[in-house]
């Protein structure tokens, strides 16, 4: 048999336990602060400062690097920043194209890895283009991502990326005081891979490289397919018409190497290669970039990856004035 309890009774019995458990605990916990700060009984004050956003970026290098139009370059300065690249690099490399996410990845619907904390982020943000999600201010939108990631940063962690795929010791062994970029997970999306945003990104790439005072950039580009095969002919042009020099040239580690020289030189047809080559490929080779020896089947990703190796030094002097010696052609 229930007891005889009333709604008055019940309400009664909640206000007499709200306040026992929740009002007396929290006018306790005010009574504790002096002036703002905590004041724990028998200690000294602990003070409270409202929490600041710290800058992830080393002082010294203006985050905003340029612009065109309503397209501006920059450097990510806070973990959201990171996370709006990784939301972008999820995008592209796992909706539209066929890597296959991990389980963090799949759950977070962002591209992560642990490299992600130890790298600078440049983003190409549209502000004529925003993204709204509830109750938050509507942002500007990221569209296009890369990952940058300097050589005494990589030696304090994990070593360079591009490492899982190609021996890059004897190469950095043969450069002992040149300071080496690594650039990695680029991407853009669809409707802005233009000409103007590839431009954006060189330049702000430019700025940083500058900055830093590089001496040679490499990193992994991709080819989208894994039948080797099927990429015959523009591997072969890179083989025979773009190799790096012995000096530049790393080997893909052996239990990975797949040959690139799939057809003869005479076979290849150049104007045919270059059309089949991704824009951001292209780009490489128009500012002087070479490529290391075998490229390397990444299923993961989708995608047949090929080292692109660029010295400074060998940079066309036609892009060395295009951006400008001083980074200021398109200065924010």
């Amino acid at each position: 048999m229930l007891p005889n309890f009333s709604p008055r009774d019940a309400t009664a019995a909640w206000k007499a336990g709200w306040e026992t458990k929740v009002q007396a605990p929290f006018a306790r916990f005010r009574q504790t602060f002096e002036g703002g700060d905590l004041m724990l009984p028998g200690g000294a004050p602990i003070l409270l400062k409202a929490r600041a956003k710290r800058s992830l970026l080393e002082p010294g290098l203006d985050p905003s690097l340029g612009r065109i139009g309503s397209l501006e370059v920059r450097l990510a300065t806070t973990k959201s920043e990171i996370r709006r690249a990784q939301r972008l690099r999820f995008r592209v490399f796992y909706e539209e194209m066929s890597a296959v996410p991990t389980g963090m990845a799949a759950l977070k619907r962002r591209d992560i890895d642990a490299y992600d904390a130890v790298c600078d982020h440049l983003l190409v943000i549209d502000h004529a283009a925003t993204e709204a999600k509830p109750f938050r201010k509507a942002r500007p939108k990221v569209v296009g991502t890369y990952r940058l990631l300097r050589q005494e940063r990589a030696e304090a962690h994990f070593g360079f990326y591009s490492s899982g795929e190609y021996d890059l010791a004897p190469l950095l062994e043969r450069h002992p005081g040149k300071r080496f970029l690594e650039l990695g997970r680029s991407c853009v999306l669809k409707p802005y891979r233009t000409k103007r945003t590839v431009e954006l990104l060189w330049h702000g790439i430019w700025t940083y490289v500058l900055h830093h005072r590089i001496d040679a950039m490499l990193g992994c580009a991709s080819l989208e397919g894994t039948d080797p095969d099927r990429l015959a002919l523009p591997l072969s042009f890179l083989h025979h018409h773009a190799r790096a020099p012995e000096a530049w040239r790393a080997r893909a580690l052996p239990e990975r190497y797949v040959a690139m020289d799939r057809l003869a030189k005479e076979a290849v047809d150049p104007k045919a290669a270059l059309t089949a080559l991704p824009p951001l490929m292209k780009g490489y080779l128009r500012v002087g970039a070479t490529f290391g020896d075998g490229a390397v089947v990444d299923r993961q990703f989708g995608t047949t990856d090929v080292l692109v190796v660029l010295p400074v030094s060998a940079i066309s002097a036609r892009y060395i004035g295009h951006f400008g010696a001083g980074a200021d052609r398109h200065a924010a």
